[in-house]
């Protein structure tokens, strides 16, 4: 099947051992991903960044985003937590250029890497979205995630103030958010009520 026949490259990247893969998607640009891998890692993480959703993964490992999550990727491992940078091949707008994070194509190479690294490890995969990227985050498990038993949680932080859960999705979630985010489109409420307003049965 062509899902699996992603491009692998070695590298050497923030330290540690990385490896750039390419999750295939249809006859289009690939979505360009970039794992960093404890020996033995016990959940994987999949993060997406803010901004445009572009970081600028290089078939080398480099990275041009200056993004916490770029910055922090080599740090999962002393957990024992495999990360994977997800990188966008266009532009996914923002809250004043227009959210494009909703878009089926979007959604769909979510769907393709979420399903591409649990084929690979078989271990519990979540989402974390900053920013931006928690509409990512909330918009795949509303829409896709919680259907299709690939994804076992998310984590959102520095919620935008746009995202949302619905009640139906049962899935783990983790909210982060700064006391004092001083950004208008990312207001402490907006991870606040996200958590607050699940479900009673959902809350632990």
């Amino acid at each position: 099947m062509k899902f699996f026949l992603a491009i692998a490259i070695w590298v050497i990247s923030f330290g540690v051992s990385a490896q750039v893969f390419d999750v295939p998607h249809a006859d289009e640009a690939p979505t360009k991903t970039l794992l960093v891998q404890p020996s033995k890692p016990r959940a994987l993480v999949l993060l997406f960044p803010g901004g445009g959703g572009i970081a600028g993964i290089s078939d080398s490992g480099a990275v041009r985003s200056k993004h916490t999550f770029v910055r922090s990727l080599g740090m999962w491992e002393q957990y024992g937590i495999a990360a994977v940078l997800v990188d966008s091949p266009y532009d996914l707008g923002d809250l004043r250029r227009g959210n494009l994070r909703g878009r089926q194509d979007h959604l769909t190479r979510v769907d393709e890497v979420v399903k591409f690294y649990k084929a690979k490890f078989g271990l519990p995969v979540w989402i974390f979205g900053h920013s931006m990227g928690s509409s990512t985050a909330t918009y795949y498990a509303n829409e896709l995630g919680a259907s299709k038993g690939t994804l076992s949680g998310i984590i959102i932080a520095g919620t935008i103030y746009s995202a949302s859960l619905n009640d139906e999705v049962s899935l783990p979630v983790l909210g982060i958010h700064h006391a004092h985010d001083g950004c208008a489109g990312t207001p402490v409420v907006a991870t606040s009520r996200v958590i607050e307003g699940r479900p009673s049965k959902y809350v632990s």
